[in-house]
């Protein structure tokens, strides 16, 4: 990506311009541009996104910039972009947003964009100097990973360093919990996320705070279970339209779970304005909505 001229002021933030008189935070956005899409850096068919239902509109991708002007309209003050690994890149098929990508995004809006560092168990210790270049130097704010893609579950020994690396760093790790669909018709990847599996990476490593990401659908009640057995594991309801969680989800998030809830998309799959728009209409809590939204963001990922 070419080094782009600073404007950490465009497109300033307005929350009184909003439904809700504050900024929602979404915890989980892929970068999908035309230029990712012109390099192989997406990693879903057309198939793929006919299942999810893209909006043709938008088949060829996004500018940031365009995808600011979607946040505004939706109410969603800053949006947390992974830099995204999708499987060893030894093999076909498998692609990667670069981290200086991503970087050079939250450099030029530091207050709408903050990044994610993806994660990659086939790189060893280079992986791990990555990830302390990633948040040291580029100030990202948390790590993320695909169990299905590298076809190892999150308590695989794999991740172990990763682990205890994002607890020395002190900053999240969140991972897709649940199945995963057919992202490329000729190359499928098996379901190893169970919610469940973090149960014992808990336990492991209690000052490190686990998210998991995409609701741990089918196995929702078991994500729930997690979360309320360990203080130290979230959810998020990304990948999914709020419109169609689980009653036992919306149940959680609004009641006893409040605290452990967080609001994420998963762009290109779920698109931003229609998200915001359905979780307004789940009639939450006025309380429970702002910390599912906003609050339990700010304080995981140390924003205030």
């Amino acid at each position: 990506m070419p080094t782009q001229t600073l404007h950490p002021h465009a497109y300033p933030f307005d929350p009184s311009k909003t439904k809700l008189g504050y900024g929602a935070i979404d915890i989980v956005v892929n970068i999908y541009t035309p230029q990712a899409i012109a390099e192989n850096r997406i990693p879903t068919d057309d198939n793929f996104l006919d299942k999810v239902r893209l909006d043709s509109a938008y088949s060829k991708g996004l500018s940031m910039e365009q995808y600011l002007e979607k946040m505004d309209r939706a109410g969603i003050e800053r949006s947390l972009l992974i830099a995204t690994r999708c499987g060893d890149l030894r093999v076909r098929g498998s692609t990667e947003i670069p981290y200086e990508w991503v970087a050079e995004i939250c450099a030029k809006y530091p207050d709408r964009f903050s990044g994610l560092a993806g994660l990659d168990p086939t790189r060893g210790i280079a992986g791990l100097k990555e990830l302390d270049v990633a948040v040291k130097k580029y100030g990202f704010v948390g790590a993320h990973f695909y169990p299905h893609w590298f076809d190892e579950a999150p308590d695989s020994a794999v991740w172990y360093p990763y682990y205890a690396r994002c607890a020395e760093l002190e900053i999240p790790i969140m991972m897709q919990v649940g199945h995963c669909l057919v992202y490329q018709k000729d190359r499928r990847l098996p379901n190893v996320g169970r919610p469940m599996t973090l149960d014992r990476v808990a336990m492991h490593f209690p000052e490190l705070n686990l998210i998991g990401i995409h609701l741990g659908y089918p196995w929702t009640d078991e994500m729930i279970s997690v979360c309320w057995k360990h203080p130290n594991v979230y959810m998020a309801g990304d990948a999914y339209a709020p419109k169609h969680w689980p009653p036992a989800v919306i149940h959680y998030a609004n009641t006893y779970g409040q605290d452990k809830f967080l609001f994420g998309t998963d762009w290109k799959v779920i698109d931003p304005e229609r998200a915001m728009t359905d979780i307004e209409n789940l009639n939450f809590r006025e309380a429970s909505l702002r910390k599912i939204l906003r609050d339990n963001a700010l304080k995981l990922f140390k924003f205030a």
